[in-house]
């Protein structure tokens, strides 16, 4: 018998000064994404790259128990504004260090050594698990399609992040 997927209700957030909901294209392709996979999308907003505006929409979601996956986009380079790791950070109670590493080793496919001015980071805090990735539609395909749909299917095997956050799952990951 197959095992059914567990839907998952996720918050996106994307991170920028210019973007506007009709030109939010790599928001939008996480929406796409997670919908086709049979998740729900609890909210979408656009909030400018501000580290306490980021964190505090961040830490609402993470208080809500209606939100079990958060996935930002944007925010994530060197330049003076880029903020979203040093917003999104200090709410971690783990990281998930290999997020980073595994992203940054299919972007270097896409983008060569590029890639290693991108500092995407994942983690959970308060049983909601938590993905940072860069602004470009092409990063967001690039982390929905070679992470986030395996580890947010309950289904993949041998261990995925859903089982973490279904609260009837909870500690068996």
């Amino acid at each position: 018998m197959e095992e059914t997927m567990i839907p998952l209700s996720i918050a996106v957030l994307t991170v920028s000064d210019t973007r506007t909901d009709e030109t939010d294209r790599s928001g939008q392709a996480l929406v796409e994404r997670l919908t086709q996979a049979g998740h729900h999308l609890v909210e979408k907003r656009i909030v400018p790259d501000d580290v306490y505006t980021i964190r505090a929409v961040v830490a609402q979601w993470i208080a809500e128990a209606s939100v079990q996956v958060v996935i930002t986009t944007g925010g994530t380079g060197f330049t003076g504004r880029d903020s979203t790791p040093e917003a999104v950070g200090v709410l971690l109670d783990k990281r998930i260090e290999g997020f980073g590493e595994r992203f940054r080793q299919l972007s270097g496919d896409e983008i060569g050594s590029s890639t290693i001015q991108s500092r995407c980071l994942g983690g959970l805090a308060n049983a909601t698990v938590i993905f940072c990735l860069p602004g470009s539609t092409g990063a967001c395909r690039t982390g929905w399609d070679g992470i986030l749909a395996e580890q947010l299917d309950s289904r993949h095997k041998p261990c995925n992040f859903a089982n973490l956050v279904i609260p009837e799952r909870g500690q068996h990951g």
